[in-house]
């Protein structure tokens, strides 16, 4: 066993390191190999399972090394020690959440293999940064070494405390960053043309931000068979297949957490009738300056009936309350559906309900399809989602929830008529169409507004336009920047501006009647479009207002549409040739001349836009600087999956599968999204030999 001394709240970590670590007969030597191939994705083949996390370890240490660091020593709560007062803000949401603390409670209570399967993992990146430690930034190598109490807390911060319970949603104010979303699409053998299941994969988020930045790999070994992508530090791939099963993930709108607001008094908080002090705890932060030296800051936590207590933007002070934070089997619940066979072993894992949110969507080679809308909801006494989505009165016992939702009284979707299931993190009800769920059947606060975006209605419209699919069809639906919103509104908006006389108009009208609805590179009037979209719909092109017809659960997929005023909306059109021109220097600019896939070195006109211009591969693009806008959020990692003999697996990482500088593997599959086109995943060694760039055995 290693032996290592850490001063402060990290020697608890290690004794409990040891203790698990003991109990488990230690980590042991692995024995694996790691075959690189020339996308940099590292394919890990090992004689134990404890072997193949310490090949995953070693392996985003190499690719990842730098960011993952960083990430752990956040989760550590320990992050303005190391790197200075920016990351204050974080240190103090980590350590009044009780993360890490929380992390070596949820350590002890992984069963034994997995135990040791988390410490093997640690394990794999403590070792190549030993061994390389010229590759690892100098700045993060104070974080090392790790154990698999970091690993967890790390996944607990990322699941309960970035996404369930974000900081900005908590404490209000602006995001910190951009959007997040993802689509799904399982297809059963009754639509496929092959007569075999197919299964999409394809998550958008954040491209610079660490903790969504994704990471692809193979694992093998006794028993083991999967192939996917995970968010980088993560010891498990989230987003899987094997030979016999695959499922992915999409950002779901379950309600995990409650923010209650307080009604402060006499050094207290009003409860039911009484004035009850907080509970109070002191914690040191250390805060590294710019001479090296290190500064305290005391911290005083206050506690409340409902959770801990923290002061909003406004001032307003409020208490968090978080659902699942006694369910420790997060990871261990992911690694269980990636070693499923059928769809009666994937069901068992789900219903451990150890994943806090994220709905599941599968697909199996015995062609069964599930939707789940997933995740840990608090059993509310009443209201609905608007109610629990914002401000909780918390000076009464009447909304002190302390019960989890039963895993049946969640949705799902097994098998339908229609033959297939997609979400574009839409809510649940528009899982198939038609529609077979009815949002009556379920709590209220089950899920938000039942509208739904464009990409979503795109989604189904692609889904219902064939009888059945080719793989080839999906691949082209996928990649497809086809506008429903333009289909739905540009007609009547160009007809009502064939009467203006205004020049502006007369000149964008002249654009938009020539463009082909497409946000391809070299498409003219996408930008223009775009322009006048965010005037007709404003910020985010989230409201309906201006429509004719509202949306409507009743016809989901065809509303809203129409004009509520024409003459209005065509003096937005005006106003969008003339803003056009200023930002783009012509309103009639190629799409790619300014919208960039620059990643590293690499930098190739880029094509698709927002979601609610009804475009299925989303792009949420970033601010102009230097004459281009680069992307914010979208498009990251693609897998189609057919369940053929053999199986058929295509996809792509958009950005590249390494983040260290002077990778070759940063940016190099952007070539391939440029051109619309998938590149096939090795899976055998004799396909990964054939296209091996590098080897590590251990």
């Amino acid at each position: 066993m290693r032996t290592f001394s850490l001063r402060g709240g990290r020697l608890l970590a290690v004794v409990v390191f040891a203790a698990c670590s003991a109990a488990n007969g230690g980590v042991g030597v692995p024995h694996g190999t790691i075959l690189w191939d020339t996308f940099g994705v590292p394919h890990i083949f090992a004689s134990s399972e404890t072997g193949v996390f310490y090949g995953f370890g070693w392996a985003q240490a190499q690719s990842q090394g730098n960011i993952i660091l960083r990430l752990y020593g956040e989760a550590r709560g320990r992050a303005a020690e190391y790197w200075g007062p920016q990351y204050l803000d974080s240190d103090r949401w980590v350590v009044t959440n009780g993360i890490y603390e929380r992390a070596q409670m949820w350590y002890r209570r992984q069963t034994p293999q997995f135990c040791a399967d988390l410490d093997a993992f640690a394990e794999g990146i403590n070792d190549y940064a030993a061994k390389h430690p010229d590759r690892i930034a100098s700045d993060v190598r104070v974080v090392l070494p790790l154990t698999g109490i970091d690993i967890i807390a790390h996944a607990e911060r990322l699941t309960n405390f970035i996404y369930v319970a974000s900081p900005r949603r908590v404490l209000g104010g602006p995001p910190a960053t951009g959007p997040i979303g993802s689509n799904a699409w399982a297809i059963a053998p009754r639509k496929s043309a092959s007569g075999h299941a197919i299964l999409l994969m394809n998550p958008h988020l954040p491209w610079a931000v660490g903790y969504f930045r994704y990471y692809e790999a193979q694992l093998e070994g006794p028993g083991i068979d999967m192939y996917g992508a995970t968010q980088v530090g993560l010891p498990v791939l989230r987003f899987c297949f094997n030979n016999d099963v695959a499922f992915t993930n999409t950002v779901n709108t379950i309600l995990g957490e409650t923010t209650y607001k307080l009604t402060l008094a006499k050094g207290g908080y009003r409860f039911d009738g009484k004035i009850l002090p907080f509970q109070t705890s002191e914690h040191t932060i250390l805060i590294k300056q710019s001479n090296g030296m290190l500064k305290q800051e005391k911290l005083i936590i206050l506690r409340t009936v409902q959770g801990p207590a923290f002061v909003r933007a406004d001032g307003t002070t409020v208490a968090l309350r978080v659902a699942g934070l006694d369910r420790p089997g997060m990871l261990k619940e992911y690694w269980d559906m990636g070693m499923a066979h059928n769809l009666t072993q994937f069901v068992n894992a789900l219903k451990e309900m150890q994943v806090p949110t994220f709905n599941i969507v599968y697909a199996d080679r015995q062609g069964h399809i599930l939707y789940q809308d997933n995740g840990i909801l608090p059993d509310h006494p009443g209201g609905d989602f608007a109610y629990w989505s914002h401000l909780v009165p918390g000076d009464s016992s009447r909304t002190l929830w302390n019960k989890i939702l039963p895993y049946p009284d969640m949705p799902r979707v097994l098998d339908p008529p229609s033959g297939f299931l997609q979400n574009a993190n839409d809510p649940p009800w528009t899982s198939t169409y038609p529609r077979v769920l009815d949002p009556h059947r379920y709590v209220p606060y089950v899920s938000g507004n039942p509208s739904i975006t464009f990409r979503a209605q795109q989604s189904i419209d692609f889904l219902r336009s064939k009888p059945r699919f080719t793989f080839d069809d999906l691949v082209r639906l996928k990649l497809s920047t086809h506008s429903l919103l333009a289909d739905r509104i540009l007609p009547e908006l160009l007809a009502a501006a064939a009467a203006s006389n205004d020049a502006d108009v007369k000149a964008a009208t002249k654009i938009l009647e020539s463009w082909h609805h497409h946000y391809d590179a070299n498409s003219v009037g996408a930008l223009l479009f775009e322009t006048w979209a965010g005037k007709f719909m404003g910020p985010g092109l989230k409201s309906y207002a201006n429509f004719a017809v509202p949306w409507s659960l009743t016809d989901p997929i065809e509303t809203p549409r129409g004009l509520k005023d024409p003459s209005e909306a065509v003096r937005m059109l005006g106003e969008a040739y003339v803003e056009t021109k200023q930002k783009y220097g012509a309103a009639d600019r190629p799409f790619g001349d300014v919208s960039r896939f620059h990643v590293c070195d690499v930098n190739l006109p880029g094509y698709s836009d927002v979601e609610n211009l009804g475009i299925f591969p989303s792009i949420i693009w970033g601010p102009i600087k230097n004459g281009e806008r680069t992307p914010l959020s979208g498009e990251s990692w693609i897998s189609l999956v057919e369940f053929s003999t053999p199986l058929k697996a295509e996809g792509l990482l958009t950005y590249g599968n390494s983040s260290q500088p002077g990778s070759k593997h940063c940016g190099d599959q952007l070539r391939y999204y440029a051109r619309k086109q998938l590149r096939t995943f090795w899976r055998t060694r004799t396909e990964i030999e054939k296209h091996l760039e590098a080897k590590n055995a251990y």
